[in-house]
């Protein structure tokens, strides 16, 4: 079938295999061109490995620093007539890449909120690798199903405490407007916690110690967003800032495990990027769009394989330590946070309007960098042939 971009909202529903495969081929390319990373992990288990900053994560362990890597994901596969989803393209386009390369790599697709996703994980890594090194947590999920109680959260994005209104975009239609959402009930609270807090994370790590599979001096991260005060009501002061602090309370608490065998835990704060959960926060595409004009004409933009790469060369691995804030955070989004750039953010803020978008923000290069995440607007892919979307996982 020939495959072509269709966008709903903040979603598009379509996604290109080779497309998503020349996208994966283009991070890996930045992570080679960058050289080795020294002492670097070499058994690498990523749970929330097929998007964002889960799969250049997992990118960079694999062809930084030449490590077996073990990815969890959930996606869903091709249908008649319907393509899959991205993250099933790019994990099979990573795994190819990985094993031409001589790299082992496994896949387990599934819910990894699940007892039994954690076993059958634990038993492939002792029965292939023995240990692993490294723990990356990088799960985005709309709900989860608690292992124990059997209840279905839900997450939402919703402000705390009051209604919140600001400026926000239609990244497909280029309108500008105010929005207005209303305030989360401590029902809605409690379940965002749930779904995207720390608890998960806390119960992979003691699955992956009683199964003896974490190696001595074994690191684990996980990825949070703080961002500038514009984006504060809708996310640091929200529900889903909310579950980052659970998310922090778990790294701490992972830490305190790690440490007497020479590990650690921790989290890294990164960059507001284009991403599929990124696109779905009202507001935060607006800023985005402002950021990226901002940082490009600066010299200092990075996108996820950027972020993984720098996080990895400079903070954990080739001789580093990480460098920690007050909190005990890792910050990659250190470029972003600069005063310089975000007192240009906020010059720029009041006065965008739909009329003069395309010339106050990047929203070009947002649309470029969405659309690449289903694989589209890549070169070298003709997007007017033929191509198949059912493709077995690998």
């Amino acid at each position: 079938m020939i495959i072509k971009p269709k966008v709903r909202g903040f979603v598009c529903v379509t996604a290109h295999p080779e497309g998503c495969a020349a996208h994966v081929q283009e991070w890996i390319r930045h992570v080679q061109q960058q050289g080795p990373i020294g002492q670097g992990p070499k058994k690498v288990l990523v749970i929330g490995s097929s998007t964002g900053y889960g799969l250049a994560s997992r990118i960079t362990a694999a062809f930084g620093s030449g490590a077996a890597t073990v990815g969890v994901f959930f996606e869903r596969p091709s249908e008649e007539g319907r393509p899959a989803t991205p993250g099933w393209y790019n994990s099979i386009a990573f795994t190819q890449a990985a094993r031409a390369a001589g790299l082992y790599a496994r896949n387990f697709m599934g819910d990894a909120f699940t007892s039994e996703m954690k076993a059958q994980v634990v038993a492939a890594i002792k029965a292939d690798l023995g240990q692993v090194d490294l723990v990356v947590y990088s799960l985005a999920a709309p709900r989860r199903t608690h292992p124990v109680t059997g209840t279905v959260h839900k997450s939402c994005l919703k402000p705390v405490g009051a209604p919140y209104t600001n400026k926000t975009v239609d990244t497909d239609k280029g309108v500008v407007s105010d929005v207005t959402i209303d305030p989360a009930t401590d029902l809605e609270v409690a379940d965002t916690v749930a779904v995207m807090g720390g608890e998960d994370w806390e119960m992979w790590i003691k699955a992956l110690r009683d199964g003896g599979v974490l190696a001595p001096g074994a690191q684990s991260v996980a990825y949070s967003y703080i961002g500038p005060e514009v984006t504060w009501a809708i996310y640091k002061n929200g529900t889903i800032g909310l579950a980052k602090n659970d998310l922090e309370r778990a790294a701490k608490a992972i830490d305190a495990q790690l440490k007497p065998g020479g590990g650690r835990a921790f989290i890294s704060v990164n960059k507001a990027l284009v991403t599929q959960a990124s696109s779905a926060i009202p507001v935060v595409p607006l800023y985005i769009s402002i950021l990226y004009k901002i940082m490009k004409q600066a010299g200092t933009h990075e996108g996820c394989i950027e972020q993984m790469y720098r996080l990895f060369a400079t903070q954990m691995y080739n001789g580093h330590t990480p460098r920690l804030d007050e909190a005990g955070r890792v910050r990659v989004d250190d470029w972003e946070m600069r005063p310089e750039i975000q007192a240009a953010v906020v010059k720029i803020w009041p006065n965008v309007t739909t009329e003069n978008l395309a010339a106050l923000t990047d929203i070009a290069g947002y649309r470029e960098e969405f659309l690449k995440l289903f694989g589209f607007g890549l070169k070298g892919v003709n997007y007017d042939a033929d191509t198949e979307p059912h493709v077995p996982m690998v």
